[in-house]
């Protein structure tokens, strides 16, 4: 017998050559009928296939995300096989389970897919779902594994299985269709009900702007239409709340093919809005004890050799500047963190130096491929609002508690309510991706841990997701219409004060090393705009938005006492505008109201004898009339409650 752990602590007994079915049927008939696939030992398998040694297990179903990866990689596999039953002859990349669905990479030779095509798709996908294949994994010598794709005429199969060590390799087969994959898969294909194909793009093979372009089918299966229908509707309402189409209509920022792709430029309502983010975090910072710093945007090469970011960004970066001076190179900078490094170096420090907190709103650059750049969300050139806490090993736990403060202050503040933390480590198994002692990371991790719980945090304990130079605390946050987005980030670092010989003298007059911590609570101001502006629909908290009311005059004839109350509110810091249009009241009401302009001021000959505004709220309509006094004293009001700790 084989004794298998369930997530309780509790123990079982069974049989070698078990499954995770079968243990779900032993558990309840129920879970056995939703159960989609099982994690072994830290890895996810199948649920058909069998353990047979001591582990510890945990059943999933698709509520969590290990059970939709499983869902979503089937999906994946049928989608693949309806295109090869469609149009014969077609090549296959690669096809993953993604946040929301799956795609798979297809050449197809001269044939191109549009729009038109999905339904024809997805009908067959339903017909082959409905049939019942079952998954069956092999596992396949590489000599044989090799010869299959070769005979097929498969060469993106082939030169995967080229990277892969022989005894890793497994196929999955399901009717008519064969594909390389590591799995896991559903028992078969019943579940999937129902299904739609929601885009085509060009992916070039392997992210390589030199290879051939493949075209990218993407779709999303579930286990109901009812399913299918909210998901649908949760795309429309996505549509309306895109940041791309926002920033357009709110005039906030704009790209230009001259400046450059992925270069974003701030228009002046944008601009503000950007500012009045850096001065809240700034503020709270100060309150913090952070001070601000400024660093060049580029550094010479060495600079990122030594701090390990040229051997792990040197391919996703800009290419050195030569300069006159021969064998010079200096590189667009990818991170602020070494700069801040040598500031720190820049002058000798005591223990009682110590904890140094240098903030920066730097921005960097990294050369994505120009298929993967999207507005604000993914850029070549971003301003992340980095600090780097320089501190001993007695001072760590607090300053990391600290850190986590802002951060849910902030996300108190713009009302993000929703969210999880996540503990992100080092793959337990390839050590070699990183930097740095087995030591320190052990260090490192165990420090993040304990913080988040001393705080009392729910997290998830993710591996294979920290940075290179150390563990980190990811927020993953869900935004207004159920998305996830990973908005602030808190890390430990031992390894780049051993890189730079950063140093302190201790109480005991011997040399130490400091211990980093890297924290940016917003990301990148541009992704963390165009989440804000998703999130809110654009809008955004009254203390934020760029214009805090509009003043709408009746006719031509009171344009002057509506800059007179433009005037007195601009005195009490309120952000108001007079709309001076020759239109309509209704029509400047509509229009206004599309800016997302949270209060409207209508003057007209009462207000103006009586020294008031008709007031307006955004959605809910008319408010009575106040004095201008009041109503600045009702912004500030509103202000306050929305930024108070």
């Amino acid at each position: 017998m084989i004794e298998i752990k369930l997530p309780d602590n509790s123990t079982k007994k069974y049989e070698p050559g078990v499954t995770g079915l079968e243990i779900a049927k032993d558990i309840s008939p129920r879970l056995a009928k939703e159960v989609l696939s099982v994690t072994v030992n830290d890895e996810l398998w199948d649920i058909h296939r069998p353990i047979k040694d001591d582990a510890s297990i945990k059943l999933h179903k698709w509520e969590d995300e290990e059970g939709k990866h499983a869902f979503w990689h089937s999906s994946a596999h049928l989608l693949a096989e309806a295109v090869e039953q469609l149009y014969p002859g077609v090549k296959f990349g690669i096809g993953p389970a993604i946040e929301q669905g799956f795609y798979y990479d297809i050449d197809l030779g001269d044939r191109q897919l549009t729009d038109a095509d999905f339904k024809k798709i997805e009908d067959k996908m339903l017909e082959l779902a409905r049939q019942k294949e079952e998954y069956h994994r092999t596992e396949v010598p590489k000599k044989e594994a090799l010869e299959y794709y070769q005979k097929k005429g498969d060469e993106y199969k082939v030169e995967l299985i080229n990277d892969l060590e022989d005894g890793t390799i497994t196929f999955y087969k399901q009717g008519n269709f064969t594909d390389l994959c590591r799995g896991p898969h559903l028992p078969d294909t019943s579940p999937i009900k129902a299904i739609k194909i929601t885009s085509v793009a060009g992916a070039y093979w392997r992210g390589d702007e030199n290879r051939k372009q493949l075209t990218r089918l993407y779709g999303i299966t579930f286990p109901k239409k009812k399913m299918l229908d909210e998901y649908l509707e949760m795309l429309e309402e996505a549509k309306k709340r895109d940041h791309r189409k926002l920033g357009k209509e709110l005039e906030l920022f704009t790209f230009s093919q001259r400046v450059g792709q992925g270069l974003p430029m701030w228009l002046p309502k944008g601009a503000e809005l950007r500012e009045r983010l850096e001065n809240f975090l700034k503020k709270v910072q100060r309150d913090y004890g952070y001070e601000q710093v400024i660093s060049p945007h580029i550094g010479q090469k060495d600079l990122y050799v030594t701090s390990g970011h040229y051997a792990k960004y040197g391919q996703d970066s800009f290419q050195p500047i030569h300069t006159p001076e021969e064998g010079e190179e200096y590189l667009l900078k990818p991170m602020n963190c070494p700069h801040h490094c040598e500031m720190y170096k820049a002058t000798p420090k005591s223990y009682k130096d110590l904890p140094i907190r240098l903030a920066e709103f730097g921005t960097v650059y990294r050369y994505e491929q120009s298929g993967e750049l999207h507005g604000l969300t993914r850029v070549r050139g971003f301003t992340q609002d980095d600090a780097h806490i320089f501190c001993r090993p007695d001072q760590l736990k607090e300053e990391f508690i600290k850190v986590i403060d802002i951060i849910l202050y902030i996300f108190k503040t713009l009302d993000f309510k929703d969210y999880v933390a996540q503990v992100s480590l080092r793959d337990q198994n390839d050590h070699s991706k990183y930097i740095g002692s087995d030591d320190n990371w052990e260090k490192a991790e165990k420090a993040i841990i304990e913080a988040a719980d001393e705080k009392g945090m729910n997290y998830e304990v993710e591996y294979n997701e920290a940075a290179f130079y150390g563990p980190k605390l990811d927020f993953m946050v869900r935004d207004a219409i159920g998305r996830k987005w990973q908005l602030g980030t808190i890390q430990v670092d031992y390894n780049l004060p051993e890189r730079f010989e950063l140093e302190y003298i201790g109480s005991d007059d011997n040399r130490h090393r400091p211990i980093m911590i890297h924290r940016a609570p917003f990301g990148s101001m541009e992704r963390f705009v165009a989440v804000l502006l998703e999130h809110t629909g654009g809008k955004f908290p009254l203390w934020l938005t760029p214009e805090q009311a509009v003043i709408l005059p009746i006719s031509e004839k009171f344009n002057d006492y509506a800059k007179d109350v433009k005037a007195k509110l601009a005195a009490r810091d309120v952000r108001v505008s007079v709309d001076e249009r020759n239109e309509k009241i209704g029509r400047k009401i509509r229009d206004n109201e599309l800016k997302r302009i949270p209060y409207l001021l209508i003057v007209g000959e009462k207000e103006m004898t009586e020294g008031k505004i008709a007031l307006r709220k955004q959605g809910e309509g008319d408010q009575g009339q106040m004095s201008i006094d009041e109503f600045a004293t009702f912004i500030e009001q509103e202000v306050a409650n929305e930024t108070s700790k």
